[in-house]
């Protein structure tokens, strides 16, 4: 796999290298040159495959001429152990349940195939490494947990304080270890904006092996097409062939990037539907052709307060790069907070079935599109995260209580261990380098 960066004043690099670099020179972000399409036996069989035989065979179609096929299906099978199913809540309606994994939330799919995959590359370099990570919510607590005792990984999540969930919160901040926890006065795109920079610093690049654990890390994207596929076969499965249409709660636009990658390998898409909260910088782009992004706005779902989402450019160049392209893969809406509660407490009245807020985002956004449709479709919502992860917005929507696994009610009796930081990059390179 040969990847270019967006920005295209950076030398093109093989898979190793934008792993561990995350970033390239010129702080754009790396793509690959090509994106194989899968053949058509593939998706005539797609439904007979588990998760873990359609994680292998889209990993060796992207990633076959860099690592060897044992070694490969070693790291398939250490990262996706765990399913994601799909769950029909109404009439060609259905969620897909991106949170059976170690962390509850979707990204375990990207953080422990990057764990596995860099533990991998590091086996045969004798390296060691420094992971810089920023986190609205679920990414701390799945890179966590996903590199946590990693040997030759040290890893430091930043994290905004007071606008994560509890249990999110003690996720990232109650492991230790080789994971260090940032309490950073300010929003995620502070956060975020305190990782570019550190990797952009040549005082600190020259004297860490730094890398990224976020969405900007091609080697979180590529594992996150691996549901999309998964979702068809259980469609199949079901006996339902009409078309398909995914909508995606987004905030960083790599959940989104990741199934276009999808979609370029021949996953038959009706249309995606990008869906946000009131941070709605890319459904106004969708709308307008403008791109204008925002300081961004606290909300109920707020692992999707991103008022400048890091994976604009590639969701834009994956769907096509000129607006009228991308607009015939993607279409957007956005929701308040008010209509964001409605839709849970609707949706479980109805039916029963607990949504956590990002996941009614994607409820709405998806029946905001399909309502305007004269044919009927599969509609898939992706559900991002367990919704016991943000219990008091549950709970005080819905007027009652709701079950806790016991894995995530066990971290509300641990110590939170994290460090105070401001938002000003000198502080947090003076502490990189202490």
């Amino acid at each position: 796999m040969i990847l270019y960066s967006t920005n295209h004043q950076s030398p093109d690099v093989q898979l190793e290298e934008a792993v561990f670099r995350g970033l390239p020179p010129d702080n754009g972000l790396y793509m690959p040159h090509v994106i194989p399409t899968l053949p058509t036996s593939f998706f005539d069989n797609i439904e007979k495959m588990s998760i873990t035989d359609i994680a292998f065979e889209v990993s060796k179609a992207l990633l076959g001429d860099e690592i060897s096929e044992e070694d490969l299906k070693m790291i398939v099978n250490r990262a996706i152990d765990f399913d994601a199913p799909v769950v029909e809540i109404e009439k060609d309606t259905y969620v897909l349940e991106l949170f059976h994994g170690p962390s509850m939330a979707f990204k375990d799919f990207g953080a422990r195939f990057m764990a596995s995959l860099m533990s991998y590359f590091l086996q045969k370099s004798q390296k060691d490494i420094h992971i810089l990570v920023a986190t609205s919510g679920d990414t701390g607590g799945a890179v966590a947990q996903g590199f946590y005792k990693t040997p030759g990984i040290k890893v430091t999540i930043l994290y905004p304080t007071g606008k994560v969930s509890d249990i999110q919160e003690k996720q990232l901040t109650t492991l230790g270890e080789n994971v260090t926890a940032l309490e950073v006065d300010g929003t995620f795109d502070d956060c975020q904006a305190l990782v570019k920079a550190a990797f952009l610093d040549s005082e600190l690049s020259s004297k860490f092996n730094l890398a990224s654990a976020n969405s900007i890390n091609i080697s979180r994207l590529i594992p996150q097409s691996f549901y999309y596929f998964n979702a068809f076969a259980e469609l199949k499965r079901a006996g339902n062939t009409k078309p398909v249409v995914f909508c995606v709660p987004s905030g960083n636009f790599g959940n989104l990037s990741a199934g276009l990658i999808a979609q370029r390998m021949g996953l038959p898409v009706k249309m995606f539907v990008a869906a946000t909260n009131v941070n709605n910088v890319v459904p106004e782009y969708l709308k307008t052709g403008i791109y204008q992004p925002k300081p961004s706005q606290e909300t109920i779902s707020n692992a999707m307060d991103v008022g400048n989402p890091s994976n604009f450019i590639r969701m834009r160049l994956l769907a096509g790069d000129a607006h009228q392209e991308v607009v015939t893969h993607i279409t957007g809406d956005f929701s308040d907070d008010t209509d964001t509660r409605k839709a849970m407490k609707d949706v479980f009245d109805r039916t029963g079935y607990v949504m956590c807020p990002h996941t009614a985002v994607a409820y709405l956004g998806l029946k905001s599109y399909t309502d305007t449709l004269n044919e009927e479709v599969a509609g898939v919502l992706l559900s991002t995260a367990h919704y016991a992860k943000f219990l008091d917005v549950v709970e005080d929507t819905l007027g009652t209580s709701v079950e806790v696994p016991e894995r995530l009610s066990a971290l509300l009796s641990k110590e939170k261990v994290s460090i105070l930081m401001t938002k000003d990059f000198a502080d947090f390179k003076a502490y990189l380098l202490k």
